[in-house]
Order: structure tokens, then sequence, then C-alpha cells
């Protein structure tokens, strides 16, 4: 049982999260625990870990099984903010499963037969952003000044729904059948996937947009089977060998970057940048330094698709820790290459209720 943290000395790593790492590698069966640069608490497990086991824990994937990034090529003949942020769709609206194919231009079949908010982002951390591409670092077919469409989101319900019927059944415990478990938990993992391409064509739909299939989707909540055993992320993305965007927050940029990281990392990376405020003290500080009109139109001048303004402070970027940091760690320990950064243009949180970005309301 062993605990390795990926922080430099000058990263700032809460203590209850280091301590979570500890309590999860006392479990029956543990090996190793891996806490990514982005480390944070989360509710039974640290969020930010890559934990190896003999045995299988459902709640060290946690309830959005399946949630990850991907990253669409978004052509458009013009791009003016303010003229495109009211008309993105609303998404917390499902879409009806009789039009996924219009959508997609293809029949998807439905994993577990899960219908339920299907082209929904959630809330939280969940979100959906045009971005332009900033700074390329390492070779990618894209190039300054292309814009991109990044989707984070996961299973919703579906998962929600699995989690919940194995701790009715077994509590925090493992899983009781690890074979019913993984096939409930791959469906969910698919469904994510449909789930992110599904958003991306109602944005592309709803802005008149040319969107390629997915360049990057990688999934950060999840099981493994490994050579026998039991890898689970919760906030960590695999990190081998594959193109990984890694968030940062609505008002900074964000990486994709090149994971190269091997086993006494998990073989994963960062998923983001990692909060360093709890969402209530994020509600109290916010409110005495922002004002709503700041938080809809950022620093880096993008705009906040966001009519809750609770969810507006808490997930404001001074909530989070610096990607640069995060990043920076990444690639001193050795797991990442940066490839290219983007800059945020329009992130979407949840529907707009009647006001604009950055209007004062």
């Amino acid at each position: 049982m062993s605990v390795t943290v990926f922080a430099g000395a000058s990263s700032w790593i809460e203590s209850d999260a280091v301590a979570q790492c500890h309590q999860v590698a006392a479990l029956d069966g543990m090996i190793h625990v891996a806490g990514m640069p982005d480390l944070h608490p989360g509710k039974g497990a640290p969020i930010g870990a890559a934990m190896l086991s003999r045995v299988l824990y459902p709640l060290l994937v946690g309830s959005d099984i399946g949630c990850g990034i991907a990253v669409f090529g978004f052509r458009l003949k013009k791009v003016v903010p303010e003229r495109l942020a009211p008309r993105f769709p609303d998404l917390d609206e499902p879409v009806p499963a009789d039009r996924l194919a219009e959508l997609l231009g293809s029949t998807a079949e439905l994993p577990g037969g899960y219908a339920d908010s299907l082209g929904t982002v959630g809330r939280g951390n969940h979100f959906v952003e045009l971005a332009r591409v900033e700074e390329v670092l390492a070779d990618t077919p894209l190039a300054p000044g292309d814009h991109v469409l990044i989707v984070h989101s996961g299973s919703r319900g579906h998962g929600e729904r699995i989690l919940r019927a194995h701790t009715e059944a077994c509590g925090a415990g493992p899983a009781a059948d690890a074979g019913a478990y993984l096939a409930a938990h791959d469906d969910a993992v698919r469904w994510g996937s449909l789930n992110r391409r599904t958003l991306a064509a109602r944005v592309a739909e709803a802005l008149g947009a040319e969107i390629t299939e997915p360049l990057v989707d990688v999934c950060h909540n999840a099981v493994e089977v490994r050579d026998g055993l039991y890898l689970h992320r919760k906030g960590a993305a695999p990190g081998d060998g594959r193109d990984v965007l890694i968030a940062g927050t609505r008002g900074t940029r964000s990486y994709l970057v090149s994971g190269h990281a091997g086993a006494d990392a998990g073989y994963s990376v960062a998923h983001g940048a990692g909060r360093k405020m709890s969402r209530a003290d994020a509600l109290r500080r916010g409110k005495a330094k922002h004002t709503v009109a700041e938080l809809r139109r950022t620093a880096v001048g993008s705009l906040v698709v966001c009519g809750d303004r609770q969810l507006l402070f808490e997930e404001a970027p001074t909530a989070y820790k610096r990607i640069e940091q995060v990043i920076g760690d990444l690639v001193s320990f050795g797991l990442a290459t940066p490839v290219l950064t983007t800059i945020p243009v329009i992130t979407y949180k949840t529907a707009d209720q009647g006001g604009r970005p950055g209007r004062r309301r």
C-alpha cells in the first residue's frame, strides 16, 4: 500500500485530500494511490487520483461514471461572441431519442437503454465551451486561431443509478459481482461519450457550424482492468500514450497534452485545474470579491452563459488552482508534454434566464 502525490513543492495540495489518499490506500486489496497535481477532496474518495487494487470498489469511481472531456473541430464563418452566446441551445433540456439520428447523422444505440437526460450538460464543473486555439507547441492538425468545441459531461443519471444500486446492496464496500458492475459501468462510459457527441451536435446545429469527429474524447471517471488488477480513476485521465484536454477555468486557458505516464502515476494525468476552494467558500468569498457582471465576462474577454448566480460564484476562476502550475507539475514529473493551449470564447454552464452575457442584471 503506497501513496505518491505528483505535485511540486510550490504546489498547494489540501491536507484533507492527501488524508483521503491514505484512507483509500488502507482499504483491503489496495496496492497504490497516485495523486495528480489537481488533487482535492471528494465525497468518499479524493478527486484527481488513480487507485490500483486487487478489489473493485465502485465508490472510487463515483456516480458520474464515464465523465470526460471531448474536443471537436468547430468551423464558423464569423465568430462574434455577443451574437453567438444567445444562440446556444438550452442544454438543460434533453433531446428526444427520436431526434438522435437527425442530430448525429446516423443511428445510435442508447447504451443500457437509458434515454433520460440525453444531450444535457449537467451542473457542477460540467460545461460546453467554444474556444480558440491560442498557441501550438507540438505537432497537431490545429493552428493558432482555429476554433474548437470542448465538452465536459458524463453519464448523468445513468451512472448515478448504477452507483445507487451498488451502495444499497454493498454500501462503500467492494462490488459483490465485479463482472455485473463492469458491464453496467461500460454502458455508462459509452453513454457519456454519446452524450458529449450529442451536446456538440446540438451546439453546432444552433450556431450553424461545421463540426468534426472528436479530436479527443477521454473519460476521467472510470475503472480499467489492467493486468488482472482494477485501476480506478476519479478525476484523473488516462495518460498512457494519448492526447488529453486538461481544462483550466472559465477565465483561463486550457491545455491539450500528450500523456506518457507510467505505473507509479497510475498511467494517468490530471483532468483539470482542480478546486482550491469548496463550493461554500467560493460562494462566500466570491460574493465579497466579484460582481455577477465580472463573472459573466471574464478577464480574457470570454463570455459565460449561466443563469444560476450561485453556480457562477461556485465556479469562478478564483475557486480553482492555477492551470499553469498543474501543467508544470505534470511536465516536471515526466507525465505529459503540452501540445497546444486554448482560450475560452463562450462557456455554457446552464441556461441563461433572460439576460445577456456581460450585461449587469
